[in-house]
């Protein structure tokens, strides 16, 4: 193994109802977890999403509303999946601007006090974006020399992702090897709450990008006009990035 961990790595996928990461539902979950012994141990689930799955979506993934009818919902498997990734950091492609956010919807919906801040995060896509940019599929093929089968099968595309990213690893003599370094490497851009809300100014501090205060410091926001924050809260925004926000709130009152 290429990859320095010093402690575990999920790397996981989510196939979903669809893209919206505040509305849309996991349909199925698999998290391969790496220790630093290279040893890994892996999980998937089938997920009943409580809503219609799109045939948009299924044509992708190819779960059906039948084939998760009896499936286990989020909130009775969202236990097991904290217990997994507990004091580990996450991986995944496309992960820091679609999986990580939907998941953090998902756990926080479920009532799990899930907290970004403690994890580093790694997203494989965006390492391959910067040096050779394709997809999944031809980043399996040019690092690994490998036909990825079964694509859009969340195990299939879990296991394809780390070998991507151990192989990128090795492939790069610049790229480090480490979480730390990886995590750093694989943000195109800095946001608070990776939904993009919320980004940073060059001081590091929390900054809105869009709306009429778009640009402005949060902090300096709330303190004179909390009717903003009161309407983000009401609003449809991202649980996370209400969660954020909620937090730098409280903060600012001190």
């Amino acid at each position: 193994m290429n990859l320095k961990l010093y402690k575990p790595l999920c790397v996981f996928d989510l196939e979903t109802t669809g893209t919206n990461v505040g509305k849309d539902r996991i349909v199925e979950i698999c998290i391969l977890k790496v220790y630093p012994d290279a040893s890994r141990e892996s999980r998937t689930w089938l997920v009943n999403p409580e809503m219609y799955i799109p045939k948009e979506a299924a044509a992708i993934h190819g779960i059906t509303d039948e084939d998760v009818k009896d499936a286990p919902k989020f909130r009775d498997i969202a236990p097991k999946i904290m217990e997994m990734i507990s004091g580990t950091d996450l991986g995944g492609f496309n992960s820091n601007r679609f999986d990580v956010p939907l998941l953090a919807e998902e756990l926080l919906r479920a009532g799990h006090d899930f907290d970004l801040s403690k994890f580093k995060l790694v997203d494989a896509q965006t390492i391959f974006h910067k040096k050779e940019p394709r997809n999944l599929t031809a980043a399996y093929r040019f690092y690994c020399q490998k036909e990825l089968e079964n694509a859009h099968s969340a195990e299939a595309d879990v296991l394809a992702t780390f070998e991507v990213l151990d192989a990128q690893v090795a492939h790069y003599d610049d790229l480090p090897n480490d979480i730390a370094g990886l995590s750093e490497f694989s943000f195109h851009s800095r946001f608070a709450d990776l939904a993009g809300f919320i980004a940073f100014d060059d001081d590091q501090k929390e900054i809105f990008t869009f709306g009429k205060y778009k640009g402005q410091r949060v902090k300096d926001v709330f303190q004179k006009d909390l009717g903003y924050y009161g309407w983000i809260q009401n609003a449809d925004f991202p649980l996370y990035t209400k969660k954020v926000l909620t937090g730098i709130q409280l903060r600012s009152r001190f």
